[in-house]
């Protein structure tokens, strides 16, 4: 798929910012009196690593077409939901729901999306999936930890599977003007806004004063970093207004949509730290050497998506 001139840009330029990034984060950690902390600068340099690697197959799926950004998003939530459920022992008797889970209802979410089935795909997983898993759990007659093992599997196929699904959705939204580069744009205009404000809330959460928002949770999360963070994202999304379906005159609807991302993009991230915090792990994998796994990095996208997804469909409707 060929892309066009804006888009290419976009596209470009992020890289390119990232490569500086990375570039500048080098050059602080090889002077050695700057008096910067070692560590946040090697969490900046595995942070930005992992960005670039995204960014870069998300281009290249970009280039492939639709269906092939679809298929890179699916492949994103499968290994994100194998590092979720791996994060619990699971019994016998759960083994063929999970072969279920796993390539029946994860690849037949994405097959609809690809489809653009709204009617069937916004409710595959939250009614036919919720009510039919625990059944065929029930079915093997391992009652030990039911509801426990039960809640674990159909939350993680709900924030893995289900709302991440809604990213490449916004590919197939039918936005005003015709043209069949913007929902692409659209989706680098979210992916890029949703990892932008979580580097910025990690870049702002580095003031001297701090205050922790829930330091049982994530000492990292600090009141300093959310409200800079959130306040930078919002003004970025709105000089972005050009990659969105918000004409010129809307630039503060995609101010507000970068509002609404980075706040949700950090809900996912406090939730998915409780999660870990309650299992007693650092990180969901290993993946992406240096920070995690691939959840690890994805999490404020499966919050953000759904809400990012339906309030432009609401838009569009409007």
């Amino acid at each position: 798929m060929v892309l066009d001139a804006r888009t290419l840009g976009l596209l470009g330029g992020v890289l390119v910012l990232l490569a500086a990034a990375a570039g500048a984060v080098r050059f602080l950690k090889s002077r050695a009196d700057s008096g910067l902390d070692v560590a946040v600068l090697d969490t900046l340099s595995h942070r930005v690593r992992a960005w670039f690697l995204l960014f870069l197959v998300l281009a290249a799926a970009f280039l492939l077409g639709p269906n092939a950004t679809v298929a890179m998003f699916g492949l994103l939530a499968f290994w994100a939901l194998r590092e979720f459920i791996t994060l619990t022992p699971t019994r016998p008797g759960d083994h063929r729901t999970l072969f279920w889970v796993f390539f029946l209802i994860t690849p037949l979410q994405f097959v609809l999306v690809a489809l653009d089935w709204y009617e069937l795909y916004s409710i595959l997983i939250p009614v036919f999936a919720f009510l039919l898993l625990p059944a065929r759990i029930a079915l093997a007659g391992d009652y030990k930890r039911f509801l426990e093992r039960t809640a674990k599997i159909e939350a993680g196929l709900l924030i893995c599977v289900y709302c991440l699904s809604f990213a490449p959705a916004m590919l197939m939204l039918p936005l005003p003007g015709g043209d069949p580069h913007a929902g692409t744009r659209l989706l680098l205009f979210f992916v890029l806004i949703a990892q932008l404000g979580d580097a910025l809330q990690y870049a702002w959460a580095q003031l001297p004063s701090k205050h922790v928002i829930v330091p049982t949770i994530n000492p990292h999360k600090t009141w300093e970093g959310l409200l800079g963070g959130a306040g930078t994202a919002t003004l970025l999304g709105a000089a972005l207004w050009w990659a969105t379906p918000f004409g010129g005159h809307w630039w503060w609807m995609a101010g507000l949509m970068a509002l609404v991302t980075t706040l949700m993009g950090f809900a996912g991230s406090l939730t998915m730290s409780a999660i870990k915090r309650d299992r007693g792990v650092k990180d969901y994998g290993t993946l992406v050497e240096g920070h995690g796994g691939v959840l690890d990095r994805i999490d404020s996208l499966c919050f953000a998506a759904p809400i990012f997804f339906l309030l432009t469909k609401f838009w569009l409707e409007w």
